[in-house]
């Protein structure tokens, strides 16, 4: 639907109040929305021909992606800030309005990427900004003139597929940081390299504890003999930890038919992050992406009464997922991973209990390796996008609301976040941060009615009667080389 601002058309796009009677939030963002426009001015002074793509404020600063004619140096970024900083002192006003996409689409006839980004838009008009004599596509969130976006520093540049797509074009992102002060800039700057100074790439290298090789392949690292022995003890404790509190320990394998998880749904839901089928003889195979669907064939095994419940299933159980190549690296983001993973079978009135054992066992082990700092995240479905969930309304708000109630009865202190629940369920994030507050999932408890249906799992009740029962999934160290890379 086309709003009445956006119906006016030519007339002058305002962006509200000043940035002083702003929240903090909100005037970050605009700085570092700002900054990311004067960003893409200086890359198209230096390089004329260049194509711009797309460029966000994220957090603490911006980035822009580019199409170059050449690979970038780290002289190119001196540069490109150089001219950045002759923007900001010029202090010249940043105007938005809206325009008709005929109009959009001669003022970057030459912008590929602007292009089609215009065709994807519904409306007839589109948000345009400029400042000086830089024109972009935008939807607003900007600071009144750019001699207020604040201190900010270039930082390094990386690659980027277009849409984050590996099939499309290679781009270069430039990212840079930013805050309302320059001491923020300067101790954040400091922080970074404190952090690069401790960064578990190099310190693998140097204490021999893991390594990669291109005949390998990229995210598929090896734990040397001192990264192994790190591993081993790791999950001899928790494994410890867990049969004492009746966890009961399975080794399934890390292949399964095709059909397998057409049956789980991960096929339909999940099939970009596995690895492709492979042909074995008469049937199609494929590298698991979770556990989930082995455990489910061993609770299935015999019939359970409900005396037998909960049936905690755990394994220290290796995955495939195929991570894009602009993300992998050192043990952080891997393609083969060990996850500390279980999954507890039990009956509805149970999930409450369960949850809050689970969670004694996060703050047991959280003790011992001094992990203090950590908050909560209530993760949600995003009800608009029936591609990556589950269709099925009446099964999220039944799991949301439980959920929910098991964390408010623990009396956590949590934020929501839609669109980032597992495709059958929504679930409780733990998060830590890094040295430069960057976040990281470290454990997760996810509650599902769905696979249980889908596998038609049943156990026979204290009635007689069978019944469906529930599904706890939970990790508590998270992946092996996560935790080695993040402690």
């Amino acid at each position: 639907m086309t709003t009445a601002s956006q119906e006016a058309g030519q007339e002058e796009r305002r962006e509200g109040a000043p940035l002083d009677t702003l929240s903090l939030d909100e005037r970050l963002y605009r700085m570092r929305h700002s900054a990311a426009h004067v960003l893409a001015e200086a890359v198209l002074e230096m390089f004329p021909e260049a194509k711009y793509a797309f460029g966000p404020p994220i957090e603490n600063g911006f980035y822009y992606d580019f199409d170059l004619p050449r690979p970038l140096t780290p002289e190119d970024l001196t540069r490109i800030e150089r001219r950045m900083r002759g923007t900001v002192h010029r202090d010249v006003p940043i105007e938005g309005r809206w325009i008709p996409k005929d109009e959009a689409r001669a003022i970057f006839a030459d912008q590929p990427y602007k292009l089609e980004m215009i065709e994807e838009i519904e409306d007839d008009v589109v948000g345009f900004f400029s400042h000086a004599e830089f024109d972009d596509l935008c939807e607003g969130g900007h600071a009144e003139r750019t001699g207020e976006i604040g201190a900010f520093a270039l930082t390094h540049s990386a690659g980027a597929y277009w849409r984050g797509d590996e099939r499309r074009p290679m781009l270069q992102r430039i990212y840079g940081a930013l805050f309302p002060t320059q001491d923020e800039l300067d101790a954040w700057l400091e922080a970074r390299e404190e952090a690069e100074r401790r960064d578990h790439r190099r310190l693998g290298r140097e204490l021999e504890l893991f390594t990669s090789s291109d005949l390998v392949g990229q995210g598929l690292p090896t734990l040397l003999p001192k990264g192994a022995t790190v591993r081993r003890l790791l999950e001899d404790w928790v494994v410890t930890l867990e049969r004492r509190a009746g966890y009961q320990h399975v080794y399934s394998p890390v292949l399964g038919k095709v059909d397998l998880y057409k049956r789980s749904g991960h096929w339909e839901h999940y099939q970009e992050d596995m690895f492709p089928p492979m042909q074995l003889e008469h049937d199609e195979m494929v590298l698991r992406p979770m556990n989930c669907p082995h455990h489910i064939l061993a609770y299935e095994t015999q019939l359970h009464s409900y005396r037998d419940l909960p049936l905690r299933i755990a394994e220290f159980g290796t995955m495939y997922r195929y991570e894009r190549s602009g993300v992998v690296g050192g043990l952080s983001r891997v393609r083969a991973m060990s996850l500390n993973d279980a999954h507890i079978f039990c009956t509805p009135d149970q999930i409450k209990s369960e949850f809050a054992g689970v969670m004694r066992l996060v703050e047991e082990v959280y003790a011992v390796l001094g992990i203090t700092q950590y908050s909560y995240r209530l993760s949600l479905r995003d009800p608009a996008d029936t591609e990556k969930y589950v269709d099925n309304d009446a099964m999220w708000e039944l799991g949301q609301r439980v959920l929910r109630e098991a964390m408010d009865e623990l009396e956590l202190d949590y934020v929501t976040a839609e669109g980032e629940a597992a495709f059958y369920g929504p679930k409780l994030d733990i998060q830590i941060r890094d040295m430069l507050g960057r976040e990281e999932t470290m454990s997760t408890i996810q509650v599902d009615f769905h696979l249980p249906e889908q596998f038609e799992l049943r156990y026979i009740g204290e009635d007689g009667a069978e019944h469906r029962p529930v599904i706890v999934h939970r990790g508590v160290l998270g992946t092996a080389e996560r935790l080695m890379a993040c402690r």
